[in-house]
């Protein structure tokens, strides 16, 4: 399928008349997923679809769904599969995902992407699900984590290996001192690499083995990123 957009390199500034369809976006924490959806939005004005997002949203606004998560949540206990899935069933019945949407963080596992082929096959003007895994290698995502600081003040995001402040520790924009997460270390890194691996192995080999999986270089700059990731849905879809 041919592309009618002109700046895919910029991912700027452009709308493919090309529907995307629904894309989901995987990669190992730290390769950058949340910074090509936003991409991906721009370029094609599509909504990004975020679990996280839609379960805080049906708390705060006391949805049927959201008092049953909360009541879930106050007593320790894991928001489940049929639970989320009714959330994201409801979002994906909103009229601003007919050409598509992005999806962040679902499915996350076998049970999900199961549940949801199904969903869009029940939708006769829905194309299905495709996915496309941003690769980046284990010492890139190292430094990217380990190198991260924020400053507590304007929330602008340093790294001391790739976007240094010019003042070692201090923000650039309001002299503030930069901060390092607690959680920014290897050791949480490793266990947060695993625990995808471990998770979302089953969902890779469930798309691949259906011809609707492809894998992009990470290690990039954003835009050839972004438009490496729009040339993968593009073959995808031919």
């Amino acid at each position: 399928m041919s592309c009618t957009c002109s700046k895919t390199e910029t991912g700027r500034g452009a709308e493919h008349s090309f529907a995307p369809g629904p894309i989901l976006l995987l990669g190992a924490p730290g390769v950058g997923k949340g910074t090509q959806a936003k991409e991906l939005v721009k370029l094609w004005g599509i909504p990004q679809i975020s679990t996280g997002d839609l379960l805080r949203g049906n708390v705060a606004r006391g949805t049927e769904l959201g008092k049953m998560a909360k009541e879930l949540m106050s007593r320790g206990e894991l928001v489940p599969d049929t639970l989320v899935n009714e959330m994201v069933a409801a979002r994906l019945a909103e009229p601003d995902t007919a050409k598509g949407y992005i999806l962040d963080g679902f499915p996350r596992t076998l049970g999900q992407a199961g549940w949801l082929d199904d969903k869009l096959k029940g939708l006769t003007a829905s194309l299905p699900v495709v996915a496309v895994s941003i690769q980046v290698g284990y010492n890139q995502l190292l430094r990217r984590i380990t190198g991260r600081r924020n400053c507590p003040t304007c929330q602008a995001i340093y790294n001391v290996y790739m976007n240094a402040p010019k003042q070692e520790g201090v923000c650039d924009v309001d002299g503030a001192k930069l901060v390092q997460r607690a959680d920014d270390t290897e050791e949480v890194l490793k266990e947060r690499v695993h625990a995808y691996e471990t998770l979302t192995a089953p969902v890779v080999e469930h798309y691949r083995a259906q011809g609707r999986f492809a894998e992009v270089d990470g290690d990039r700059p954003i835009a050839e990123i972004a438009a490496g990731i729009v040339a993968a849905v593009e073959r995808l879809r031919g």
